[in-house]
């Protein structure tokens, strides 16, 4: 409840009535003040009035990735930010918010609970350990071009790594790796109503300071974290600042150019898929190929045994013929 009162002061950026807020959430006078009280003693500089209610006035210090304005020189994204110590989904978060707030705006949580990746699946968060968020996008284009964004997602995540030193490659659509093993992922979700787009999540997980013993022994094979690969700790306030000028970056190019040519570039450049055999799975058929390339609608080009096909990510899914990639 603290982070549902943070948030509606956050958003709100004035004065809430004690009314507002116990008609919103069902709270008593009295527990709105014990969760205030709460939030004081976590570092929030919170304002009370009588008859006016209750005003955000300084989040705290002592949040590493709060407060980030000052060190953003971005032009969309990152005008916002929403920091929670703890969430279940970022992305989830950012769906129900996104109405409220202006394009750009970026959730950010130091552990996710229930994290998720595409198709469904688990994406571990352990607190303190990775970044995890998710900006809110609301261009204006058919949602048909929308799946091409996460190949724009991946891209900046691979610019980032670059930016401090650490080479990556990127297996098409979302994930990106480093010596065969996923250390990032993207997942992108739209809402949209008659071929109009209302609102783009677009979600990124990157394991950074994450310790060999706290992959689940289940992914040891195919996860890996950035200091596992450089063998020290990584700054994760730097690594966030470097990823999110980078998605601007690109996505300020695709709001001007209507393309993401250049992502696109940056996937094929840095593919760790195009030219080799791989494993094709959608629902439950199987299918071997070899990846030739990737085309300018953002979809993976592969030579099957009855021709060459053209791959939405969608519902498709891909391994190496011999592993992970």
């Amino acid at each position: 409840m603290k982070d549902k009162i943070i948030e509606r002061l956050y958003l709100e950026k004035g004065f809430v009535s004690g009314e507002a807020i116990s008609n919103e959430y069902g709270l008593s006078r009295t527990a709105i003040w014990k969760h205030v009280k709460a939030l004081r003693e976590d570092g929030y500089k919170i304002e009370s009035r009588t008859k006016k209610g209750y005003r955000l006035v300084e989040t705290p210090d002592n949040i590493e990735f709060n407060e980030m304005q000052e060190d953003l020189q971005t032009s969309i994204i990152g005008k916002e930010i929403f920091y929670y110590d703890s969430l279940e989904s970022t992305n989830t978060k950012a769906k129900e918010i996104a109405f409220q707030t202006k394009e750009g705006a970026l959730v950010v949580a130091d552990e996710q609970t229930a994290g998720k990746g595409r198709l469904g699946r688990i994406w571990t968060s352990p607190k303190s350990k990775g970044i995890y968020m998710s900006v809110i996008l609301k261009p204006d284009i058919d949602p048909v071009n929308v799946a091409r964004l996460t190949l724009l997602g991946a891209a900046a995540i691979n610019l980032a790594f670059a930016d401090i030193g650490i080479e990556s490659e990127i297996k098409w659509p979302n994930d990106v790796v480093i010596n065969g093993k996923k250390v990032a992922g993207v997942l992108t979700e739209m809402n949209s109503e008659l071929g109009i787009i209302n609102y783009i999540v677009l979600g990124a997980g990157i394991n950074i300071n994450v310790n060999l013993e706290e992959i689940p022994e289940d992914l040891k094979e195919r996860a890996t974290s950035l200091k596992i690969v450089k063998g020290e700790e990584i700054d994760r306030r730097e690594l966030f600042i470097r990823l999110v000028s980078r998605i601007d970056e690109l996505y300020t190019e695709f709001l001007t150019t209507g393309d993401i040519d250049r992502a696109i570039q940056i996937c094929i450049d840095n593919s760790a898929v195009i030219g080799k055999e791989i494993v094709v799975y959608q629902g439950k058929e199987k299918r071997c190929g070899r990846a030739i390339e990737i085309n300018k609608k953002g979809e993976l080009l592969v030579q099957f045994d009855t021709g060459v096909e053209n791959l939405f990510s969608g519902e498709i899914s891909i391994r190496g013929k011999h592993g992970y990639i």
